[in-house]
């Protein structure tokens, strides 16, 4: 018979830290008052040694890695961010914040995947059947390979999807899922970790690949402990403005793939559409004849964004100038000042400084230092950019411009978007020689921007 020992223990419900006793503080978060007392079962059986007879070691090189054939999802945008499609047996969470576009991304990727002849069971705990088919309805291309289920409960869950066999299974969302082993409530952090504990064991031992939807905190991560993404393949966030109508689905861990790859989308009456140029669809309102306004290059991967980065700056009533960055990073544009002030002899510290980056995009590549410099100076000087130029490079304390990469990639998007002049770093122009199409005009100092923009 198994030996059954209960007793307490107290988690932190920001990281999952673990102690035995209360505490005010988190050691390892810092968060306070975030500790919550929580009873947990371990069982001891008796045939612990007959199991471990079982268990065999392997050479590493006689293990057989297959041909790991990826499913295409049917969305170029998606199998970009995961390296190229779903990977069988994989675990991937999806998180972001409430009203953005999960359930509708994956329903969206049900309906291509059942189109194609395989069988998806979406499991949802948040809403009803009804409510899903409406929302499917408004997506239309309904197919008979995808079977609903509204259920909570791991051990109920764990037995259809035995009987069911499923391709793919979609977990929405995995903070409505409970462990009735687990003595905790819902969306705790022992139910959580349970949860995924069980999706993972489905999805390894059955090689079914699963999607966790993920609630998020007012931080903007996916909330529950931090072991939450340990555990998982894949780690998805979608961003974007509610009230805007794009939308950035972005990968922070790919153990199949790259990380740094990105996906756009928009948001319609009938779901989501892939945007296949970002780069044209954020420029789409560039003012024409405005000071304080020039395009960049940042690069996401292995694409290439061109984006608009505005300035405004304006004499200071106040007696500290105030300084405001939407999309990019507020010390950055305090380093960038102060450089130009410093190196440049531009006297902006009785100035308000405000910058923009337009689309609603958040970038924080040191590729956009030389932009945002010289929208500053635009501003400041009151100088009109022309529309068909762009710039890009890495500023340093010494008023350096520094290179960066993927030069060339970057110079081709601006080519194939009908800039006529690069502003770049003097290595990088060096590098990559002369071009028919755009004319290359490179910098080694901030010194040197002034004369180049005029």
């Amino acid at each position: 018979m198994a030996k059954t020992k209960s007793n307490t223990i107290f988690f932190c419900q920001s990281c999952g830290f673990e102690s035995s006793k209360w505490m005010g503080q988190c050691p390892g978060c810092k968060e306070w008052n975030s500790f919550v007392e929580e009873r947990i079962s371990s069982q001891a059986t008796q045939n612990v040694k007959k199991a471990v007879q079982q268990v065999a070691v392997a050479k590493i090189t006689e293990i057989s890695t297959g041909d790991d054939k990826r499913i295409r999802t049917g969305m170029a945008e998606l199998d970009r961010v995961l390296g190229g499609g779903i990977v069988p047996g994989s675990l991937i969470l999806v998180g972001g914040d409430p009203g953005i576009g999960k359930s509708t991304l994956l329903l969206q990727v049900c309906n291509n995947l059942a189109a194609m002849g395989r069988k998806i069971l979406y499991i949802s705990g948040e809403e009803s059947m009804q409510q899903i088919k409406i929302r499917a309805d408004r997506l239309g291309n309904c197919n008979d390979n995808l079977f609903l289920l509204c259920e909570t409960s791991l051990e109920i869950i764990r037995e259809i999807v035995e009987r069911e066999k499923p391709d793919m299974v979609v977990v929405d969302s995995v903070q409505t899922m409970y462990d009735e082993e687990v003595s905790s409530a819902p969306g705790s952090v022992s139910q959580v970790r349970a949860a995924t504990s069980a999706f993972m064991q489905i999805a390894k031992g059955n090689g079914i690949s699963a999607f966790l939807v993920g609630h998020v905190t007012k931080e903007g991560t996916v909330a529950g402990p931090r072991v939450l993404e340990h555990m998982v393949d894949t780690v998805l966030y979608f961003e974007g403005e509610r009230h805007a109508s794009y939308r950035v689905l972005r990968g922070v861990k790919n153990r199949f793939g790259s990380t740094n790859e990105i996906g756009v989308f928009e948001m319609r009456g009938n779901g989501l559409v892939e945007v296949e140029n970002p780069s044209e669809y954020l420029l789409d309102g560039k003012p024409v004849g405005a000071s304080g306004s020039v395009v960049s290059c940042s690069v996401e991967g292995t694409r290439p964004i061109l984006i608009e980065v505005q300035a405004l700056i304006s004499q200071s009533n106040l007696g500290i100038p105030r300084r405001t960055c939407v999309g990019a990073d507020i010390n950055r544009l305090n380093l960038l000042m102060a450089v130009l002030e410093k190196r440049g002899g531009f006297h902006l510290s009785s100035c308000d400084a405000y910058i923009n980056i337009a689309g609603g995009m958040k970038m924080n590549e040191p590729a956009m230092d030389l932009a945002i410099a010289v929208a500053i100076l635009s501003s400041y000087k009151d100088i009109v950019i022309d529309d068909d130029t762009i710039c890009f490079g890495e500023v340093g304390l010494s008023g350096e411009v520094r290179s960066v990469n993927q030069c060339e990639a970057r110079v081709k998007e601006a080519i194939k978007l009908g800039f006529k002049k690069c502003i770049l770093p003097e290595s990088s122009r060096k590098a990559l020689g002369n071009m028919e199409e755009i004319q290359l005009v490179g910098i080694k100092s901030i010194v040197d921007i002034l004369g180049k923009i005029q």
